[in-house]
């Protein structure tokens, strides 16, 4: 077993490195802006391009390559729906095979991505649609394991998820990078290839960092996880999902726990996952007070979860029609200027950066918000009715931040849209770390990866509007996103529903808490879960 020292220096070393992973490679798609710059230059889809209203090579009106965006959106388009829509099947994978395998598979996918950019061309511009896929389920794949990264750091919790998340928003500048070093003279095959290499550093972490299973909530003492726990589990009758489930007790064994706990517990562990992950008590048996469980359609059933999937949606929509036609609208206000839509778009990448350092202030909210609230409850009730009161600041003051960005997006002023940036990537950065951490915190940890796909699977049929969308300022509003804009400002006001709805559930909660019973049965997290149930 480690010493606290090695474990504590383990656990951070996890931690950084995680971070750096989410960093400069998980969420590397929706740095689309700068790359779409570069795949003009190098005239991806360019014979979609018809000559301007003059008709002669000799006029002054340039060829009309609305076709050209129109095709370079929908690869945009389709990659970000399978970012989010194949989370479900990816978070079924997490939970039911454990992180290794998750990881190995994104590792897979993410590498045949960036080697099928690397050696795309003009001529087979359409590699770009496979290839955007894969480095979309890739990405979503890593950020999903790293996510439980969190759980290794007890009361900051919340801010973990949250830092992770606005790791991933600032990968979109990878892209940038990309167009910098193009626009001095490297290759587009070489920096994708160099990318692809670095699929090492994942195995690496994969192996000697991370856990084979899951990490679980709150920490059983002496836990521990990687490298050493193969070579105990090696040690005794070889590297099996079998191992494991020998190990721990099933609800009919009347055998003890495991002589070392700091082996991970296995896919089949029902019973000991369930009591570390959900409540601690790990030696809760049927008969003896042990609270039922919730299953995985009562939460997706729940109001609670509806409603957050409504208010990740429209938003999640503004967004992705945001980054998608970024570059056409920075075309249309500047005038086609070459120059300045090449400024703006660094400047817009710039500001992704900066994910990174605004969304653990949305954890801040959620942990300090949680702690002030504590001390008010009553001893014996669940720590849940606080961690779910905590949110609905979260929740509420994200919708803010994304009215203030879709107003300023809908301004047709070039200026202004550097305080869109700055707004665009502080909501987003709010968007989806706030929406993890809600999802860690509102229902049980066993079904986070299938609710965190599900969410994702289904906000991704909703952001398929972008297209049409797209499609309706190329065509009838003549480049003019304003009408458009000042739609999505309305549809976002359907986002308050979420904390309202978080609100009057914290109540019902605290009523249920001050009944006579509540002292011998306090309500928990899976209880509420089955009651909001629509």
């Amino acid at each position: 077993m480690e010493g606290k020292g090695a474990g504590l220096a383990k656990r951070l070393a996890t931690l950084l490195s995680g971070l750096l992973e989410c960093m400069c490679f998980a969420g590397v798609i929706f740095g689309w802006a700068s790359l779409v710059y570069v795949l003009k230059d190098m005239h991806y889809f360019e014979e979609l391009c018809v000559p301007g209203a003059n008709g002669t090579g000799n006029g002054t009106q340039g060829p009309d390559c609305r076709a050209q965006d129109e095709k370079l959106s929908l690869v945009f388009t389709i990659g970000s729906f399978m970012n989010n829509f194949m989370t479900f099947p990816t978070g079924y994978v997490f939970d039911r095979f454990g992180t290794m395998p998750a990881r190995l598979l994104a590792i897979s996918l993410y590498t045949s991505g960036m080697l099928l950019i690397a050696f795309s061309t003009a001529a087979t511009a359409l590699i770009l649609f496979p290839a955007m896929c894969l480095l979309s389920v890739g990405g979503i794949l890593l950020i999903l394991s790293n996510i439980q990264v969190g759980n290794l750091f007890g009361k900051h919790r919340s801010t973990i998820i949250t830092l992770y998340n606005g790791a991933f928003d600032s990968s979109s500048a990878v892209f940038l990078v990309v167009k910098l070093l193009y626009e001095q003279g490297l290759t587009l095959r070489a920096m994708f290839l160099f990318l692809a290499a670095c699929s090492a550093w994942h195995l690496t972490r994969t192996f000697f960092l991370m856990p084979r299973w899951h990490i679980p909530y709150p920490l059983p003492s002496g836990y521990t996880y990687g490298c050493c726990v193969y070579r105990l589990g090696c040690g005794r009758q070889g590297c099996s999902y079998h191992t494991h489930q020998e190990q721990w007790p099933g609800p009919g064994d009347g055998g003890q726990k495991p002589s070392d706990p700091s082996l991970e517990p296995g896919p089949g562990d029902a019973d000991a996952s369930k009591a570390i992950m959900g409540n601690g008590e790990s030696e809760a048996r049927p008969g003896q007070g042990e609270l039922p469980a919730v299953s995985f359609w009562a939460c997706v059933f729940s109001k609670l979860f509806f409603w957050h999937l409504v208010w990740l949606s429209v938003m999640q929509l503004q967004h992705y029609l945001f980054i998608g036609t970024l570059n056409p609208m920075l075309e249309h206000l500047a005038a086609g200027d070459t120059a300045q839509v090449s400024t703006y778009t660094n400047a817009f990448a710039f500001t992704q950066l900066c994910g990174v350092l605004c969304a653990p202030w949305n954890g801040l909210i959620l942990d300090r918000h949680k702690r002030g609230k504590s001390k008010e409850r009553a001893k014996g009730s669940a720590d849940s009715l606080a961690d779910l009161r905590s949110c609905i600041l979260s929740l509420a003051v994200t919708v803010l931040q994304c009215l203030a960005f879709s107003v300023c997006a809908s301004v047709p002023v070039l200026p202004v849209q550097y305080a869109t940036f700055i707004l665009q990537v502080l909501s987003r950065s709010f968007l989806y770390g706030g929406s993890a951490a809600f999802l860690a915190i509102a229902f049980p940890l066993e079904h986070f990866g299938k609710l965190y796909g599900l969410l994702m699977a289904l906000s991704a049929v909703v952001s398929l509007l972008q297209y049409p969308s797209f499609a309706l300022i190329k065509g009838p509003l003549g480049n003019d996103p304003f009408y458009v804009n000042i739609g999505l400002i309305l549809v976002i006001l359907l986002a308050f529903v979420s904390p309202l709805v978080v609100l009057r559930e914290c109540q019902r909660r605290e009523k249920e808490l001050e009944k006579p019973h509540a002292a011998t049965a306090p309500l928990t997290l899976p209880q509420a879960g089955i009651e909001s149930s629509v």
